[in-house]
């Protein structure tokens, strides 16, 4: 059998456990293995109303309904769904330095990542803005690109999780090559798109409008664009009409400068079936497009969608 993907479940307060249990109550044919705590899995399927059989690894890899193989990770307390516990910080950081560091060394084909809750990571002590920044420093990986993909429709960020007033400084020529140095070897590497199309939205409205709205258009955006257009980058193009059908034809990506320009188009698309990628890294990693949603866990009310398709798309991505 062919390496296993790593799964982990994110804040043990949150629906990340829920989404693992409900997507192991049927046969699948990808094996994977769920870094948690076995206790918290069994406890979550109990409240839920469901069986779900935790089974040790090392081992073989069960694909059986009701079962899932699961290398144990210990809690620092009894997690509660829906209530944070600073406490169980460690938790969350070990599940993904043993998943990463597990990817790196060839025992697991690739990680998917059940949701976070940043704050309580934070109040710990410990400084995380997120999975991306997380990878890309386990890693040893200067620039990794963030990419959301809704069916057809994938859209990367040139800057992620940074105050807005934060962003015009970061995009650089410097930077926005990286970038879509990472976007367009990936395309083709990850997702077999010989020769993508990338659309490159602007930083201002209307893409700057000549200079009168702000000038990183033409001092810093238009120039990159021109340097990769050989290799099939179009750009700036304004936001505001982008992500329209007839621009969208034939393109393989979207570049947006920062988070809340590309992804509310994209959850509007494919909320619940999006799934984050994490590109530039030498290992594949994807995730669920959501947060913990700690007013569902424990509640029966979880939407395993993202999930699945976070699955289904790492599957594709490692050969499996």
């Amino acid at each position: 059998m062919n390496s296993p993907l790593a799964l982990t479940t994110g804040e043990p307060a949150g629906i990340g456990p829920d989404l693992a249990v409900m997507w192991a109550q049927r046969a699948r044919s990808v094996p994977v293995v769920a870094l948690a705590d076995p206790r918290l899995l069994e406890s979550r399927a109990r409240q839920l109303g469901l069986k779900l059989q935790a089974l040790p690894y090392p081992g073989t890899v069960t694909c059986a309904a009701g079962a899932l193989s699961v290398q144990p990770i210990l809690l620092g307390a009894d997690a509660v769904a829906g209530r944070l516990d600073v406490v169980n910080v460690p938790y969350v950081i070990e599940t993904l330095e043993v998943a990463t560091d597990g990817c790196l060394e060839g025992r697991f084909a690739g990680m998917v990542t059940g949701p976070v809750q940043k704050s309580i990571i934070n109040d710990a002590g410990i400084a995380f803005s997120g999975h991306t920044e997380f990878l890309a420093e386990r890693c040893g990986r200067d620039t990794v690109v963030m990419l959301l993909v809704a069916d057809e429709l994938r859209v990367a960020l040139a800057t992620t999780h940074v105050a807005l007033a934060a962003v015009p400084a970061l995009i650089t020529r410097e930077r926005l090559t990286k970038v879509l140095e990472v976007l367009l070897d990936d395309l083709a590497r990850r997702f077999a798109i010989a020769r993508p199309r990338v659309l490159v939205a602007g930083l201002n409205p209307h893409a700057g409008e000549g200079g009168h709205l702000g000038r990183e258009e033409i001092d810093v955006i238009a120039p990159v664009c021109r340097a990769f257009a050989h290799r099939g980058v179009v750009g700036p193009l304004p936001a505001d009409t982008l992500f329209t059908q007839r621009l969208l034809a034939g393109a393989d990506a979207v570049l947006a400068m920062y988070h809340d320009q590309g992804l509310p188009v994209l959850k509007h698309v494919g909320f619940g079936n999006a799934v984050n990628v994490t590109l530039g890294l030498p290992i594949v990693r994807t995730s669920v497009d959501h947060g913990t949603a700690l007013d569902v866990a424990g509640r029966g009310g979880a939407d395993a969608g993202s999930f699945i398709a976070a699955v289904a798309l790492a599957a594709k991505l490692a050969g499996l």
